[in-house]
């Protein structure tokens, strides 16, 4: 292990030490946000400090196992520690790099997934229809709630847009690699001859501002519209203005809910959508002046970026980011995003884990 690392360890084993004395204090109680805060820190610091302690007790096992080869009688038991001490200090080695890793701190935020239909006309609606299916049975296993905020449906089924809220243990860091153009190859069912038909659909996860940090609207700059809610619902969606269509007017962003009754919780959670794609927009804009010196993993995070293939003939998924070739298409399209997830998920540790090599060269 570099010297680097080593040091940072201590650091955090002497951060350890301190939040172990501020959690003693009895008074700490009094403010609950501030105690929840720094025992969430005590707990991940612990654990690190934990491995950092283990892996210098495998190296000491080591240094003492090389020792004992020269003892005829030592030197076989010997041989087996130094091969168990290596891999235990390799394991642990990878483990205390990946935790050093710097943290998206919106990964544990709850997540607004618009899904757009685009080139490909009604058959590219059906896919944004099976892409909502996909995602909406992946956030079932996961345990995550969903609630679709605005959806405009195609005539064939299907939607041309759909705008859904998702909630749950780290909802963003597990989608935000979704972002970007999803191309599908397969035979529509309006295609009477059997041919293969190519379309496309864009994604875009973004993550719910935390409130302290959410973006301030001029309500001068906004307009807000009412309009009847469209869909099922019964005689009400009939009778009641209750829909609402925010648009920010310096830069023409719009978002809308309908899904509720109440005009005024409608008008809530699109303000909400509003603020989050605002708020996205300018992250995309600080990511692309960063990705002019480096691309990274998930390119320029523009959402006409094919990021995607889902191929129906060849039951093949492919993620061309990474290379990622997938022969479980039908489980995929019910939900089954784990290995998918899993592999972008490596693959941009792996590239963060350069950077920070290179940094310390």
């Amino acid at each position: 292990m570099k010297d680097s690392l080593r040091q940072q360890f201590d650091r955090l084993a002497f951060r350890l030490s301190e939040l172990d004395s501020l959690l003693a204090d009895g008074s700490l109680a009094a403010d609950m946000k501030r105690y929840r805060a720094l025992t969430k820190e005590q707990a991940e610091a612990a654990e690190l400090v934990g491995q950092y302690r283990q892996y210098l007790q495998r190296e000491a096992d080591l240094t003492e196992a090389r020792s004992l080869l020269q003892d005829p009688e030592m030197a076989e038991m010997a041989r087996e520690e130094i091969t168990a001490a290596e891999a235990d200090i390799t394991r642990l080695h990878e483990s205390l790099q990946l935790a050093l890793l710097p943290r998206d701190p919106d990964d544990e935020r709850p997540a607004f997934l618009e899904i757009r239909a685009g080139t490909g006309g009604d058959e590219s609606a059906l896919f944004a229809g099976d892409l909502a299916r996909m995602y909406l049975r992946y956030a079932e296993r996961q345990g995550w709630r969903s609630e679709i905020l605005s959806a405009s449906e195609s005539d064939l089924g299907g939607y041309k847009e759909l705008v859904v809220r998702i909630e749950g243990e780290r909802v963003y860091g597990r989608l935000k690699f979704e972002s970007g153009g999803h191309r599908v190859q397969r035979v529509p069912a309006t295609e009477s001859q059997g041919r293969i038909h190519t379309s496309a659909c864009t994604v875009a996860v973004m993550p719910e501002p935390d409130e302290a940090e959410e973006v301030t609207l001029n309500p001068a700059e906004l307009r807000i519209d009412t309009f009847r809610a469209s869909g099922a619902g019964g005689q009400h969606v009939n009778k009641t203005d209750s829909a609402i269509r925010i648009t920010h007017l310096p830069t023409g962003l719009v978002a809308e809910c309908q899904d509720d009754r109440s005009q005024h919780r409608n008008k809530a959670k699109a303000m909400a959508v509003l603020a989050a794609r605002l708020r996205d927009k300018d992250k995309n804009e600080r990511a692309a002046k960063e990705a002019a010196t480096r691309k990274g993993l998930i390119g320029s995070g523009d959402r006409s970026d094919r990021i995607r293939t889902y191929n129906f003939p060849q039951g093949r998924l492919t993620d061309h980011r990474i290379n990622l070739t997938l022969y479980k298409l039908g489980a995929i399209m019910d939900g089954d995003l784990d290995d998918v997830a899993a592999g972008l998920q490596a693959a941009q540790a792996a590239e963060q884990l350069a950077l920070l090599e290179e940094g310390r060269a």
